[in-house]
């Protein structure tokens, strides 16, 4: 449904410029979910905004449905967006406070032409659909929670029945115990719309549970890409290693066995990138070598990718 050629964003500032998406390059099937994890700050929100056109790529391509639109005007990419939408991050952020839920989820469907006389029972259908009762359509953003205000996010993401969503770090925001609601209520809405997920976040272990397949980013860049079980089971590259072993397990005889690795250092300023192997600066088996190498994806056997050269 989606592929992802060497996408690349920059932000020009006063002291140089930002690296922000530095080659990205992947592939998603139509149904399936596929993470992208890694620390702030990292480039997944850009990655994102990138593909849906939100900030126009320097470099690269953008492949949807068999159709490049990496460089359509706006108005071109307007019956794209009807097929790609975007559930944002901060829920108290990405609704307009002076509009009702109702008239959030009605701004689609009249941007997009959906007849008025469907609007009141999709509305209704949709509210209903993620865990809301159609009788709050009345209500304003700041009358609901953290949680209820990211399932009005989704549903006007549902509005115009997209195809793809991109789902930048949605549970963030929210109290833990309300994070699993959402997800679970994104998975069964796959299940049941036929829908595919860019899904995008820091959390581990939701992502474990929620993904088909997961990209590890690292400053800009996808340092490693696998099936999620594979992923967890058997991760090579020595930064997914570390963020592996940072996942909080409950069980404490078997937090207490497990080897902690800690990365050393500070994230690099990405308005200054290291040579070779960005990641060198903090990796525990860093070689001087790491120093010059041309670091590209490569498969390591059973469609799982790396992109250090020094994995077993």
């Amino acid at each position: 449904m989606l592929s992802v050629e060497n996408l690349k964003k920059y932000f020009y500032t006063s002291n140089g410029i930002v690296h922000s998406v530095d080659g990205v390059s992947f592939n998603l099937r139509k149904g399936e979910t596929l993470g992208l994890v890694g620390e702030s700050g990292c480039g997944k929100t850009t990655t994102g905004r990138t593909i849906i056109k939100l900030y126009e790529p320097d470099e690269g391509k953008i492949i949807f449905d068999n159709q490049d639109i990496t460089h359509i005007t706006q108005n071109e990419m307007l019956p794209f967006r009807k097929r790609i939408q975007m559930i944002f991050q901060d829920p108290y952020a990405s609704l307009n406070p002076r509009m009702t839920a109702g008239d959030i989820v009605r701004e689609p469907m009249i941007i997009h032409g959906i007849p008025k006389d469907e609007h009141d029972d999709r509305i209704n259908h949709l509210m209903r659909l993620v865990g809301l009762n159609s009788e709050q359509a009345g209500r304003y953003p700041h009358e609901f929670s953290g949680g209820q205000r990211q399932r009005i996010g989704i549903a006007r993401a549902l509005a115009v029945e997209p195809e793809l969503i991109i789902c930048d770090e949605p549970i963030s925001a929210l109290d833990v115990s309300i994070q699993a609601q959402i997800v679970n209520m994104l998975e069964d809405l796959q299940n049941q719309l036929g829908l595919t997920y860019l899904f995008i976040a820091h959390d581990l272990s939701m992502v474990r549970h929620i993904s088909t397949r997961v990209a590890v980013m690292y400053l800009g860049k996808i340092v490693e890409l696998a099936d999620s079980d594979e992923l967890y089971t058997n991760p090579k590259h020595p930064y997914t290693l570390s963020l592996m072993s940072s996942i909080p397990i409950p069980d404490p005889e078997k937090s207490d066995s497990r080897k902690h690795i800690p990365l050393k250092g500070e994230i690099p300023n990405a308005l200054n990138l290291p040579e070779g192997c960005s990641f060198h600066p903090r990796c525990p088996n860093a070689k001087p070598e790491c120093r010059s190498l041309d670091v590209t994806l490569k498969d390591i056997g059973n469609g799982h990718l790396c992109s250090c050269p020094f994995t077993e």
